[in-house]
């Protein structure tokens, strides 16, 4: 006679049914049924085989201890140590692994907080970028028509340009239409203007026979010279000399 057969006829002889020992254990009918066809492998494992057969054997009148041990002799495939027999009659617990945390996650969290700051570091680098490019230049009006003049990248050589021939005198309008300038006017040998010309503002001059001229930020500027406008005379930032005659 098998395991399951004992159970069987054990819980026969004590008259309970299937249902009246599920009721009084709270293990499954289905399992028992199991149990008494001699399959142990729905159970969950060895431990909780023994546990089932342990409330099982007092309430149909059988050892618990003998049916442990007919179970590790016919279903146990496990070499039971001295632990899993300490956790089986509660005198120990079983240990729990504690998991370590990886080094991975740490180095993910402080890539992603670096990326988001240079994010942010981005944005708000861009933000003021956009703010000074909006920024009005034009200098407020009680600046100094005394101050220096901006200091400039390159220095373009005199040039001396010729008026077309048959026009008499030399006329001449400077506007600063894209940006601020220094000028320096000089007609027929005597200086006629000297200061800061800021965008928004115009010039007009004339000469007999010559006007030189210096100015700063030719990029800026719109020159007109006997009523021809000239192609800009040289870059942002550079100072220029030209004459005119």
């Amino acid at each position: 006679m098998n395991l399951g057969e004992l159970l069987q006829s054990a819980r026969e002889e004590s008259r309970l049914s299937i249902n009246d020992l599920s009721d009084v254990t709270s293990i499954r009918a289905g399992l028992l049924s199991q149990m008494e066809e001699n399959d142990f492998s729905h159970c969950g494992g060895d431990i909780y085989a023994r546990g089932h057969l342990r409330n099982i054997a007092p309430l149909i009148g059988l050892d618990a201890a003998k049916l442990i041990e007919i179970y590790n002799q016919e279903h146990s495939v496990e070499s039971r140590s001295l632990n899993d027999l300490l956790a089986e009659n509660n005198v120990t617990k079983v240990p729990i692994e504690k998991k370590s945390i990886s080094w991975k996650t740490p180095a993910t969290i402080s890539l992603f907080v670096l990326a988001v700051f240079i994010v942010v570091q981005v944005v708000i680098s861009n933000s003021n970028s956009s703010s000074l490019a909006d920024t009005d230049p034009t200098p407020a009006a009680t600046a100094s028509t005394s101050a220096s003049p901006t200091p400039v990248a390159t220095e373009s050589p005199t040039v001396e340009t010729t008026v077309a021939p048959g026009v008499t005198g030399v006329k001449m309008e400077i506007a600063a239409t894209r940006g601020n300038s220094r000028i320096h006017i000089v007609a027929d040998g005597k200086t006629l203007e000297k200061g800061s010309l800021f965008q928004g503002e115009s010039r007009s001059f004339e000469a007999t026979t010559s006007i030189s001229i210096y100015f700063s930020n030719p990029a800026g500027l719109d020159v007109t010279v006997n009523g021809e406008l000239l192609a800009p005379l040289g870059g942002q930032n550079e100072e220029v000399r030209r004459t005119f005659r």
